[in-house]
């Protein structure tokens, strides 16, 4: 009985060895092999089929925007095919300015969109609406005078999706040719070319009231020749010590634009900015004050007509201190409600980066320097965009807009400026009601002082 016992506990201690030996072989063996099977499962399903995702861009509907949005979207997506980019537009102007805040307020904004830089972005209370990117690696691709025009609360928002823009005047070298006129230096050599101009059959200035946001250029490109009067004008404005009214070279601004009543196209009130483009083009106006990103279009449209347009900066009344009131680019942001932040983050760094500034370069003309880092200008840029070098070469002959440099600006301006322009209204009474309503904006912001 005893033996038997014994023989019994043997016989179960070899069995039990012999399924713990067995089970540490299998395990061994199948699970090694299955983990080393699955991490490489994992690896290829990672590298060839990432989780498809789709982001929705919103641009405005200038061809211009459009071409740059469809390239960047087509190029990004070659390189990351699991993200597919889908664009939308929405209008211009006041019009577009709505459709944006409207989106944000009802959290229904696209995953990234394009918009404007500086004071417009302030408008749109961008650190509760918009992702905060600060810290993001690919901001140091950027020129450090660009970031402060998309920060807010010491945050930073977006990346240029456009080269810098100018303000200013461009001109029909033909007309000038035929009737003798040289390139003015004060704003009363530009008068005196207008008044030659009169009666020729030829507009001297083209108006394309019907988009009123293209009254502006003539008060906001005169910007450069404020600062030179008023070197603190943008500080004291934003702090509510200086107003457009009682500020003589500021109010300047809004009485060259009540000067050039008389010398526009009959029909500035019913003519498009694409129109307007057609008639400096084919020579049936002289002039057209306008933001330098009109050279893509006018490049696309009228390929042939290209090198007859010239441009030149706003002039003061000084010859000897002529100067470009620059704009920073137009940027690109993420909505703080995307579902996928991460995704829009790289479509960004892409957009930040010098082959994202190429793939722009291919698709339209830049209008000035870039703001990335490494990135230069074509050699094949049309002379109307290296008439513009210059000033961006020169010490001190640049000056940002008022826009970047401060956050106030009203929403009435292109209104204001329909109504000056067309001779509505005085230049000294829509100075005052531009006052009035940078004043609420100012409030709406919250900045001290108002």
């Amino acid at each position: 009985m005893q033996r038997k016992s014994i023989g019994m506990i043997l016989a179960c201690l070899l069995l039990l060895a012999g399924l713990l030996s067995a089970c540490g072989g299998n395990n061994n063996g199948n699970s090694g092999g299955s983990t080393s099977g699955t991490n490489g499962a994992s690896e290829g399903s990672s590298a060839e089929k990432k989780e498809k995702v789709k982001l929705s861009l919103l641009v405005d509907n200038s061809q211009d925007s459009i071409n740059i949005g469809e390239a960047l979207s087509k190029a990004f997506t070659e390189k990351n095919p699991h993200i597919e980019i889908e664009l939308e537009t929405r209008p211009q102007g006041t019009e577009g300015d709505n459709f944006v805040k409207t989106r944000l307020a009802t959290g229904d904004m696209n995953d990234v969109f394009f918009y404007n830089s500086g004071s417009l972005l302030q408008a749109l209370n961008p650190e509760q609406n918009l992702l905060d990117l600060s810290g993001e690696a690919f901001l140091d691709n950027l020129l450090e005078s660009y970031l402060p025009v998309v920060s807010s609360g010491g945050k930073v928002f977006g990346v240029p999706f456009r080269s810098s823009v100018a303000g200013g005047w461009f001109y029909n070298k033909k007309i000038y040719e035929e009737h003798g006129l040289s390139v003015p230096k004060t704003w009363d050599e530009l008068m005196a070319n207008l008044d030659k101009l009169k009666g020729t059959g030829v507009a001297p200035i083209i108006g394309s009231y019907k988009d009123t946001w293209t009254s502006q250029l003539i008060v906001l490109a005169d910007y450069y020749n404020v600062q030179q009067a008023e070197p603190n004008f943008a500080n004291d404005y934003t702090a509510n010590k200086a107003k457009y009214a009682t500020t003589p070279a500021a109010l300047r601004s809004f009485q060259k634009l009540g000067e050039t009543v008389g010398y526009y196209n009959e029909d500035l009130l019913a003519t498009t900015y694409d129109t307007a483009l057609a008639m400096l083009a084919e020579g049936k106006g002289a002039h057209y004050p306008m933001l330098s990103f009109a050279v893509p279009v006018i490049e696309q449209n009228f390929p042939d007509l290209i090198d007859d347009i010239g441009f030149f900066a706003q002039p003061g009344d000084d010859p000897n201190k002529v100067g470009l009131t620059v704009w920073m680019p137009d940027s690109a942001y993420i909505s703080a409600n995307t579902k996928h932040p991460e995704e829009a983050k790289q479509f960004l760094a892409f957009i930040a980066s010098v082959e994202g500034a190429e793939i722009i370069s291919g698709v339209t003309t830049p209008s000035g320097p870039f703001v990335v880092k490494g990135a230069e200008l074509p050699d094949d840029v049309p002379q109307v965009v290296k008439d513009m070098m210059p000033y961006f070469n020169a010490e001190g002959q640049t000056s940002p807009a008022l826009e970047f440099l401060s956050p106030v600006k009203g929403p009435m301006l292109e209104q204001l400026t329909v109504e000056v322009g067309a001779g509505m209204r005085s230049p000294e009474d829509a100075a005052a009601l531009y006052d009035q309503d940078v004043a609420k904006q100012a409030m709406q912001l919250g900045l001290e002082g108002w």
